[in-house]
């Protein structure tokens, strides 16, 4: 099991200012990040249904970062009561830690008591105004209880990014005996401190529809969350998968890590990126750059194999990277690498040339916020 424990590659977030930079950063970059999955499914990268539900995890990371940033509002202020601050990963992923999403999980089942015992948002603002105008104080410990009424009301909306979000699935085509879903969910990898999504085309040859199909789809889905693993190569998660379901064919696999984040001002990872953003120099707000790996494999062909006295079941058999060998060491038909950043650190990007970014797809993002696919 992870340990999960503050360690030196965390820190905590306790200046006022940077707090909220770290939090308008990820609101910048989250929002450009729908623009790429639009992007590319202008490039037929991605079908209109997947990018759809990208985007739907990449708005739902953005919720949480919204309601994240409620919850540490009044970071570094005296607010008469010792409340914690942000925990990032500075060096894996340039995230919160995966704890900040297990206790917002656990806020989460308890914002409906919080709420009704907190006064409303006007009575504080009231309060807040008397106590400016009446007693010539800053209403610190208000600002604070308003804050965290804020943060629950968030939680209370829904639709953010969990520590697992649970397989859900949309039929694409067929009927009868042979039906076609994309199967998407998504984790906050723990070991990593990364969003990583899921995308699964199944053809499902079982009697009943896989969604309405009261025993196989929670089997279905509680197999596939004890699978979203990091560590686990997608040849192993398909597989395990083929042969766990008879009637459930697996015929593509895809897994998307949204991260890590660098930035020189928050982060402190090595590699060519690091010194990339240095020289840049970039203004705030444009300080910063987006990993965002998709690991793809594809089935080539299927093969009968006996079950039981008379039986048989279909397998698929996937296509592994044929260059080099690769395919074994890393479980994929393939692998496509791409960064997303400003036009500024892109512009230094491009000067210094690093080697290993030839074959690295750029989304460059112009000051005027288009996204633009190198």
């Amino acid at each position: 099991m992870a340990d999960h424990t503050p360690n030196k590659d965390h820190a905590a977030l306790t200046d006022t200012f940077a707090s909220r930079r770290y939090f308008r950063k990820f609101e910048v970059i989250t929002d450009h990040l729908t623009r790429v999955a639009a992007t590319m499914q202008a490039e037929d990268r991605l079908t209109e249904e997947e990018a759809e539900v990208i985007t739907r995890y990449l708005v739902a990371i953005n919720y949480t970062f919204h309601a994240l940033s409620m919850k540490y509002l009044l970071v570094g202020r005296d607010t008469g009561r010792f409340f914690g601050s942000l925990q990032m990963d500075t060096v894996e992923s340039g995230f919160p830690v995966f704890n900040e999403i297990l206790m917002m999980a656990n806020d989460a089942q308890q914002a409906e008591s919080h709420l009704r015992n907190m006064p409303s948002v006007d009575a504080l603002k009231d309060e807040m105004v008397r106590q400016i105008v009446g007693d010539r104080e800053i209403p610190t410990k208000l600002q604070f209880a308003l804050s965290q009424r804020l943060y629950y009301e968030e939680l209370m909306r829904g639709s953010l990014f969990w520590a697992q979000n649970h397989p859900v699935a949309i039929w694409l085509s067929g009927v009868e005996d042979r039906r076609r879903y994309l199967v998407h969910w998504a984790v906050y990898d723990s070991q990593i401190n990364l969003p990583t999504i899921y995308l699964m085309e199944v053809e499902d040859t079982g009697r009943t529809a896989l969604a309405k199909d009261e025993k196989r789809w929670p089997e279905a889905q509680a197999h596939l969350m004890a699978q979203s693993l990091g560590g686990l190569k997608l040849i192993t998660i398909a597989k395990g998968f083929d042969e766990t379901f008879d009637d459930l064919h697996p015929k593509r696999l895809r897994r998307i890590h949204i991260g890590p984040m660098y930035s020189h001002e928050y982060t402190s990872q090595s590699g060519p990126l690091r010194e990339v953003l240095a020289t840049a120099r970039a203004p705030e707000g444009e300080d910063w750059a987006l990993a965002w790996t998709v690991e793809d494999l594809i089935s080539e062909k299927v093969i009968e194999e006996r079950s039981g006295w008379f039986g048989t079941v279909e397998r698929e058999v996937f296509a592994l990277d044929p260059f080099g060998g690769r395919g074994v060491d890393t479980g994929a038909t393939r692998m496509e690498r791409s960064i997303i950043l400003p036009q500024r650190p892109f512009q230094t990007l491009e000067e210094l040339n690093p080697p290993g970014f030839g074959a690295v797809q750029k989304f460059v993002v112009s000051p005027q916020g288009r996204v633009l696919s190198y």
